[in-house]
């Protein structure tokens, strides 16, 4: 396995006689009597009216549910895919968190204004949660960002609004609170972004997402569910992690512990690979945070399946040792190109030419957070472009089909906040307010299509099951 050696930081390259860029922004100031965002996002109204969100009719060419499914699983383990399919095959919440692309494919036909955000590409109910910040603090976000691009801002909040309706079908809550999760979370971004567009701009850029936006938008019935997933997220750490999942040996070496199908040990010189391709990772942190890595020691590597969208992809833990023998585990997770990019063109949007997808990964995730993991990085494992954070931080997250009826609601409140925060780094807020207005008719066109989306992927997720059934799809369940 990999021996214990300092993790050393290299020097950056091309770092001496660095030019400041010319910062975008500051030179483009419009110039007097050209058009306000306000007033040009009021006239997109008239060409794209909020009412129209709430169309979805099926394409013709509309890829089959399994067909999507098998063509998303290219690439992946072949022993990892059965896996993957057996959770989207569990419910059709499950369905929908695992068949990005295939949405994406159905959005990319449903009306959008033409405002472009830094989206999520996969803000699905139960990609929202906690982390811990470098103090010691938790911050409530977005947290996955493996199909972050560029793209429609609405493509995020239809995606989030069909997933609470499916979270609550799941939960057991009746069809008019599922549709009413829908319409608030809609209702919370709409009068989210029409806030930010009224604040300074820095103090908009900043607004910390923590739990003062619980009170924000009415969440209260959340407090209870919110305080015991903290308490659960402050001991969820890498170091815990390494307690369970790593062994002693008898010349004081610590190493992890096979726990398959999740956790495997990896041959001697993949585990070279992954250590070796720490170095690259050095040069894409910040260099203020090249001393506190200087100061571990990497001592073991193993493979660890990660969740459901993600399931099948190229995924290591990397153990790391300090001087007192304290861990910090480092997820080396393989970045494969955003679900998303076939289908930005469709919906008039340019696919960007990604030189390095676990590059993309890390920008889109700091542009879309306040406060982001302080050792995210990327690097290369053979032609294999890789993302790196923190394993474990303090992570937290609320199961949204675990919910009581009367919480559905208000977790749509709070993450429909959430989302307008994170479109408003890189989208004018008050270019989408604007075009959101005042009143509710965006949202309750989008809670009509979330409801209709819904039950096309119950019918997405039926045909998953039968084809498993007959034996079509091989299918590993319960893992």
């Amino acid at each position: 396995m990999v021996d214990g050696g300092a993790v050393v930081p290299g020097q950056r390259a091309g770092a001496a006689g660095a030019r400041l860029p010319r910062v975008r922004g500051l030179a483009d100031v419009p110039a007097a009597g050209a058009v306000s965002p306000k007033a040009e996002g009021k006239a997109l109204r008239e060409r794209v009216a909020r009412s129209a969100h709430a169309e979805f009719a099926e394409d013709a060419a509309r890829p089959d549910a399994v067909a999507a499914l098998e063509e998303s699983s290219r690439g992946r383990i072949d022993d990892l895919v059965p896996i993957r399919n057996g959770r989207m095959a569990a419910t059709p919440f499950a369905f929908l968190r695992g068949s990005a692309g295939l949405m994406a494919y159905d959005l990319a036909r449903t009306p959008v204004t033409g405002i472009g955000a830094q989206i999520c590409g996969d803000a699905h109910a139960g990609n929202f949660g906690l982390y811990g910040d470098a103090r010691g603090g938790l911050v409530i976000d977005l947290n996955d960002f493996d199909e972050t691009v560029h793209g429609p801002w609405e493509w995020d909040v239809k995606r989030l609004t069909a997933s609470l309706v499916l979270a609550g079908r799941e939960a057991g809550a009746g069809e008019d609170v599922c549709r009413e999760a829908a319409y608030d979370a809609v209702g919370a971004y709409r009068r989210t972004m029409r806030v930010l567009a009224k604040l300074p701009a820095l103090d908009a850029w900043n607004a910390i997402a923590d739990e003062e936006l619980v009170s924000h938008t009415d969440a209260r019935d959340l407090l209870g569910t919110l305080e015991r997933v903290s308490e659960k997220a402050r001991r969820n750490t890498g170091a815990r992690f390494a307690a369970k999942s790593t062994r002693v040996l008898e010349d004081g070496t610590r190493r992890f512990v096979d726990a398959p199908p999740v956790l495997r040990r990896v041959p001697d010189a993949e585990a070279a690979a992954v250590g070796g391709a720490l170095e690259e990772y050095l040069g894409t942190v910040p260099e203020d945070r090249l001393p506190l890595l200087a100061r571990y020691a990497l001592h073991d590597v193993a493979f660890r399946v990660v969740g459901t969208g993600s399931v099948g992809t190229r995924s290591y833990v990397a153990l790391l040792l300090d001087h007192r023998g304290e861990a910090l585990v480092l997820q080396v997770k393989e970045a494969r190109p955003s679900a998303l990019l076939p289908q930005l063109p469709v919906a008039g949007f340019k696919s960007p030419s990604v030189v390095h997808e676990g590059r993309r990964v890390v920008r889109g995730q700091k542009q879309m957070q306040v406060v982001s993991d302080v050792l995210l990085g990327w690097t290369t494992i053979g032609q294999r472009p890789f993302q790196v954070r923190q394993f474990r931080n303090r992570k937290g997250s609320v199961d949204p089909a675990a919910l009581a009826a009367d919480q559905l609601d208000d977790y749509g409140r709070m993450t429909g906040a959430l989302l307008a925060r994170a479109h408003a780094h890189s989208a004018d807020p008050r270019l989408i307010a604007a075009y959101c207005g005042k009143n509710d008719e965006l949202d309750e066109a989008v809670a009509r299509f979330s409801v209709t989306y819904a039950d096309r992927t119950e019918a997405d997720h039926a045909r998953l099951v039968r084809a498993v059934r007959e034996g079509w799809v091989a299918a590993e369940l319960g893992v």
